[in-house]
Formats: C-alpha cells, structure tokens, sequence
C-alpha cells in the first residue's frame, strides 16, 4: 500500500517555510499506518491489555506477557489497535506548537478517579474557565476548570484552585472549542507586544488548519512589526493553502454527488490573490462541469432526433415514456447508462430504432446491457413496473399474479431482474422533492417514518436525514445510530449530520458533507434505561434498516451501525448478532454485556471503532476481556480509543476521524467462509445461511440470562469451495442456502451440502426466489438467485 502522511501533515507543509522560522523543540511522535488504511500520530507504546495503564504496563510476578496491542498516545486520547494490523511506522515529521495559559492549578489530594454523569457544562469564558457539574455518590458536585495549555490537536483543562478543589488533567480537541472563544483565550495567555509569543499564535493557528486565522494575525503582526515585513511573502502562503482547502471542500462535496454545490463554489471561488496553478485547477474543474452538462444536452438531442426518425408510429408512440424519463433524469450519476447508445449514435449501419432500443436498455440495465431489439427494451420497461409492483404489494395473491405475468415477458429472467433491480429507483415512493415528511417540520430532507414492528408491538418509527441534493439513481453511504438513555433519535441525527441552520434549514455537519444518509430507530420504549438484549429492539433497527432500503437509495455495502451509551450497548451487540449487514460498527461508551462475550467469536467479520472515555467509571476494565480478544487476534478489524481524563460522554471530538475510518471499509458480502455462532433464535442470518430452531441447549432468551454451566452457543459453518460446492454445518433443525451468481456458476452442476447431506438435484436460478428475497430483505445490490431448503436431520 502506498504510504500517504495524514492530512494535517500534507497541508502544513505548504507552509514549511514558515513553519521552520519557529520551530520548536523535537518531540518523540510517530506516525502509525495500519492494514486498513488508518494513519495515527504520537508516541508508540505497547500493552498486554486494556486493564493495565499505558503509562506503566506490568505482568504478573514471573509471568512475560506478550504485548500484542500497540498505542498511539497523541496526548487528546489513545488510539489501541492489535500489532498485527499495523503495516508501517514511520517518524513524525511535524512538532506541535503548545502555548501554556496561566491559571491557578487546583494541587493536593483530592483527585478525580472516575468522572460520574454530567448535569452541566458551562461554556468557556475568555479567560478559559468553566463550570462542570456531576453527579457523584454524596450528590452533584460543582469543579471549576481552567484551560492551561493549548495544541493545534488537544487543548488540556485542569482542576483549578477553589473553596472545593479536586486534581483533574483533562483533555479536549481543540477543534471542539469554538473559534471566537479559542481566540480570545489565545490572545489573553501571550504578551501582544512580543513579536515570537505573536508569531507562536501565528504556527498554532497553522498547525490547527485555522489558516484564515493565522493570515490575519500574522497580517496584524506585520503591521505592528515593520521589521517582519519579509514575512509578506508568508500572507500570501497561507492565502493559498486557504484556496487549496476550497478545492479540496469542492472536489469532496462533489465525489459526495453535491454538484450543485460545487459548482457554486466554484464559481464563487476567489481569483485576487490566488495562485496561477490553483486558478487553473478550478479552471479545468469548471470546464470538466461544463463538458458534462453539454454531454447530456448533446445526449438528449440526439434521442429526441432519433426518436422522431422511428417510421412506425406505434413504435414511436411506444417509446415516449421511456424517453420522457430520460429526459427528465439523465445527469451527471446516470449519464454513464447512455455509454452504449452514444458509442453507436453516429453509426449509419444502425436504424433509430435500434438506437433508442440501446438508450432504454442501457438505461434501465446499466452500461454494457443495450439491446438493439426495441421489443426487447420495451418489455423490459414493463417488467420493471411489474418489479416495482410486487416489491410494494402486501398480498400474496397479487404477488403471485404479477409472477404469472411476468413469466410471460422477454425481460424476466433473474439475470435482467437482477441488472434492474440494481437501477432502478428505491421501490417505495417516498416524496423527496418536498421540505420534509408530513409528518414533521424538520430540516431540508428529514422524514419521519413508520414501518409494522413484531406481531402485537407497536409500530416502529424511525427518522431519517438526506444528504444535500439526494438523488435516488445514486447510492449512499448510510449510519444507522442509536440513542442513548435521556436522548432521542432527533439528537443522534444532529451529532452525525449536525443541527439545522436557522436559515437555510439545511445541516451542516460531517454527514452532510460526506454525502451519509444518517438513520435513528426509535429502538427503545419510554424511559427505558438500559439495553435489554430483545427481540423487539433488534427488530426495531433491523425493520427500520430494511424499510429504509425500499424508500431510500442505500449503499448496502456501506451501512454503519452505531450508538451512544446504552444505544453503543445495543450496537455492539446487534453488530456481533448480524455481523453480514454492517460495512462497521461503532459503539461509543458502551459496556460489554450478555451475549456479546458469547458471540466476541463473530467479531472476525465486521470491522469495529470503540470510542470512550479513560474515567468513565469502570468501563474500561470491565470491558477489557472482550476487547482484548480482538485486539490479540489477527483476524479482527478493531479500533478503541480512549479519551484522556474523560467521562461518560458523546465525543464529538472523534467524528472527523470515524468518517476517514468509514470512507475506508466496505462490507465484504460473500465470503468464502464463516464460521459464526448464535444463542437466540433471533440471530439466525448469517449472508446466505438461514436457520430455523436452533438447539434448546444452545438456545438462552434474555429473560433467562444467565445460562446455565455448560451451555455453548450452537454454531453455523458456511464454505463457497472449488468446483461450485457449497456448503454449511449447522447446529440448526433446518437450513436453508441462499446462492448467487457471486458464490456458485449456474451454468454448471451446483452442489449443495447441509450437515452432511448433499442436494443433488439441479438448482435452477428463479426469478420468483429473487424477487422474493429482494422484497424482504431490500438489498437490491445482492439479490440471492435460487435458494436450496434441505433439512438438517436434527
């Protein structure tokens, strides 16, 4: 993997030439590169284990412990990762600066050993301070805190000297401060009429990628300081990396399909000042936006002249609506289905209507799948509209009509179902083209849905929140997140997408940014206060996962699901339970509990990110076993980090670098292999094994927990072997093999093997099984072709 350093070291060394007037002293640092392509930056160290401090690891009398889990300390938290994830650890190249605010430090024996619920935080004053109340055994308690040191990473806030003082070493990104506040404590802690202690103002502000800030002190430095004035050339510097930042902000949101956007940036994008190669760059990225849009009205001339030239009027007729479509939609994300149409267009040995055929069928099939025969595409339009028929009917009679009628078009073999499934729209209609559901006034692209939960619960509500300029031809990456107790799906939303401009409406967060749909069941009953490891609450994010894959356009090979507190609880466990759904999970201050120490084995196949806090009570410690294992384990996928002197909190802190995380893992749908183990009978989905009755001894509802001595999970292999052999041991009464094109050639002899028995008659591809399969499970990306239902004997 090529080496790329992070970031924040890439853009400061646009600047190096500033950086090296002041430079301070070295500092040992890092820069770890993993397997997956995280990078992370500080001192190394190495652990044993979650339970033994960092800062001093230490092995029983006698005993050498293997230390298997390196740390990264960047002095804001401590990222743990297992050493057999790790590719690459090159030196640091950049030195933070760190500016020291004075304050009267809180010193003696009083110490907080674990922080206990927070009731409130009080903003930081412009001298640094505030108020943090929590809740201990004797009652809340009031501690005043000081900033003391500030780094373009982490900003230091400590107990301060009071009536009732206590010790604490706190740290919080300083990203996370607003700027005004940041600003003003930075400019009270420095001398103003020393030119060095401005100049440290000025690097602070580099290194903390705050470039117009350090551009206007360092103008301001230079007009106060005549002497410095061949620093000039350094203004200008950072007026670049401020414009090299916009491209980048362009060129993200539009790879997050806000083209709109984008081009208003664009064209909005500053010329005085501004580099002749960076003009040109937004030049050429202008002309690009400008080449595509003529594409597509080059395109859409060509159709309707080609149309018109159709002799036959019946033909002419036909092709109208399919035609009226395209008009209406082709864009910058489908525009690639014409490929085939507009390879030919020009091809004089080709009639019109072989060239509209080609525009419907690469249109409907994806590009490479135009058909030349016109009744070839037409009925492809019309089993499509079937398609979405049966997709959305709840009667089984009308269903199975619909399957008699497709039987007798062209285009309903499971091959051209499967390339429509695949473009079309989401089969609900959900109306995206107003401000919100009815049933709420929330921000641009926020719905309130509803979706039937488990026979005699309630219905289960979720919400969603669009990206800008959501188009349902375009898959998106989605979060599903879960609330904490004391908190709504609403706020979940608002952490991920950020809260609602005033204005606009619209959000501004890192889900927007990133083009995320963010989705937040209302998994948990009224006053619920702790995770209850049930059917209903895996239902409710499961129906509600689902139900949004057939309204909205979802990246299936991208789903996180995530959650604070008792909603990292849930996540964690419903990611072990279901680990073929997920693209990653991501519990923040979550505990360990129940079934997930039982299921720690399924944690091989989903990738994990925990977040937490060091003094969130006992957390760390009581979690350390489960963690451990993945951490000593070469198979898994798993980041903890945890957040120095810090609580039981939300860290948004850490949401920039969880989207860098997301933005590199995508769910693996059909492995070669799994081995994965079940104690509900709930848990019974693993990618295309499905089971029924799993073993009474094997088998523990929540109600009864804990289980007896002895009990084990009952345990489900699957193989996808050489030769088109698949197959699956289960402790199961009965099993069913989903197959797919992606697992098995169906052209040739499929074997299919279930506990020792093997099915040997010929498995035959439906399109029945397909539909059917797409209509509940609402992965249109990975529909399964034929399923194979053989009982297991047990």
């Amino acid at each position: 993997m090529t080496q790329h350093a992070p970031k924040r070291v890439r853009c400061v060394r646009v600047v190096a030439v500033l950086l090296m007037v002041w430079m301070a002293a070295p500092a040992r640092a890092d820069i770890a590169t993993l397997k997956n392509g995280m990078q992370f930056e500080g001192s190394i160290g190495k652990i044993g284990s979650l339970g033994e401090d960092p800062l001093s690891p230490q092995s029983a009398a006698g005993q050498i412990k293997v230390r298997q889990i390196v740390f990264v300390d960047d002095q804001l938290r401590r990222t743990f990762f297992s050493q057999i994830q790790v590719q690459a650890v090159v030196p640091s190249q950049l030195n933070l600066e760190k500016i020291r605010i004075d304050q009267r430090v809180a010193k003696g024996s009083r110490r907080i050993a674990a922080v206990g619920p927070i009731v409130r935080v009080t903003p930081f004053d412009q001298w640094g301070r505030r108020i943090f109340t929590m809740n201990t055994a004797q009652g809340p308690i009031d501690i005043i805190q000081g900033i003391t040191e500030v780094t373009p990473v982490y900003t230091r806030v400590e107990g301060l000297a009071a009536r009732s003082a206590y010790v604490w070493d706190m740290r919080v990104a300083t990203s996370s401060i607003p700027r005004d506040t940041l600003s003003a404590v930075l400019l009270k802690a420095i001398d103003p009429q020393d030119a060095d202690q401005r100049l440290r103002l000025v690097r602070l502000y580099i290194q903390a990628e705050r470039y117009s800030d350090a551009r206007a002190e360092l103008a301001s430095v230079i007009n106060e300081f005549p002497d410095l004035a061949d620093l000039k050339r350094q203004v200008t510097a950072l007026y670049q990396v401020g414009a090299k930042r916009m491209i980048q902000e362009i060129e993200l949101r539009k790879k997050s399909g806000q083209h709109l956007l984008a081009n208003s940036m664009l064209e909005r994008f500053p010329a005085e000042g501004v580099a002749g190669e960076l003009l040109l760059q937004v030049r050429e990225l202008q002309e690009e936006n400008q080449k595509w849009k003529e594409q597509i009205e080059r395109t859409l001339s060509a159709l309707e002249a080609h149309a018109a030239e159709i002799k036959d009027p019946k033909v002419r007729g036909d092709v109208q609506p399919m035609l009226a479509e395209i008009q209406a939609e082709l864009n910058l994300t489908t525009l690639e289905r014409m490929a085939d149409y507009l390879r030919l267009a020009s091809d004089p040995g080709m009639t019109p209507e072989q060239k509209i055929s080609l525009a419907i069928s690469g249109w409907l099939l994806g590009s490479g799948s135009g058909d030349k025969n016109v009744a070839v595409a037409l009925s492809l339009f019309r089993v499509r509209q079937l398609v979405q028929q049966y997709l959305t009917s709840p009667q089984k009679a009308e269903r199975d009509r619909i399957l008699q009628d497709l039987a007798s078009l062209e285009g309903s073999s499971p091959g051209y179902l499967a390339k429509l499934l695949a473009h079309m729209k989401p089969p609900v209609e959900t109306d995206t083209d107003t401000d919100t559901d009815t049933d709420t006034n929330g921000p641009l692209g926020s719905y309130e849905i509803a979706v039937p939960g488990l026979t005699g619960e309630p219905d289960i509500t979720y919400f969603v929140q669009l990206p800008p300029e959501y188009d349902p031809y375009r898959r998106y990456p989605c979060v599903v997140t879960l609330n904490g107790a004391g908190t709504t799906p609403s706020q979940q939303i608002d952490w991920w997408a950020g809260t609602a401009n005033e204005q606009s409406q619209l959000r501004l967060g890192q889900a927007a940014r990133h083009g995320y749909i963010v989705v937040a069941p209302q998994w948990a009953r009224p006053h619920q206060t702790s995770y209850e490891y049930s059917a209903r609450e895996h239902a409710a994010v499961l129906y509600s996962l689902r139900d949004a894959c057939r309204r909205f356009s979802l990246a299936t090979d991208r789903v996180f699901l995530s959650g604070h507190s008792m909603g990292g609880d849930a996540a964690w466990d419903i990611g072990l339970a279901h680990p073929d759904l997920w693209a990653g999970v991501i519990p923040i201050v979550a505990t360990a509990d129940k079934y997930v120490s039982r299921y720690w084995e399924n944690g091989r196949y989903v990738p994990m990110y925990f977040v937490g806090g060091e003094m969130d009570g006992d957390r760390m410690g009581r979690n350390s076993m489960d963690l451990d294992r993945y951490l000593n384990k070469h198979t898994y996928d798993v980041i903890v980090v945890a957040f120095q002197g810090r609580g039981h909190e939300h860290f948004i802190d850490e949401i920039q670098r969880l989207f860098v995380w997301m933005d590199l893992h995508r769910r693996q749908f059909f492995p070669k292999e799994f081995d994965c183990v079940s104690m509900r009978p709930w848990d019974n989905y693993f990618w295309w094994a499905e089971l029924e009755s799993l073993p009474s001894r094997s088998t523990v509802l929540p109600v009864n927990w804990p289980p007896d001595s002895g009990v084990r999970p009952a345990r489900t292999e699957g193989r996808v072997l050489e030769n088109n052999r698949v197959t699956l041991r289960t402790g199961a009464e009965r099993a069913a093999v989903w197959l797919s094109p992606d697992m098995v050639d169906f052209s040739q002899r499929v074997a299919v093997t279930i506990n020792g028995r093997t099915y040997t008659q010929r498995i035959e591809p439906r399109s029945d099984v397909l539909l059917e399969d797409v209509r509940t499970r609402g992965d249109r990306q990975h529909p399964f072709w034929a399923r194979v239902d053989e009982s297991s004997g047990r």
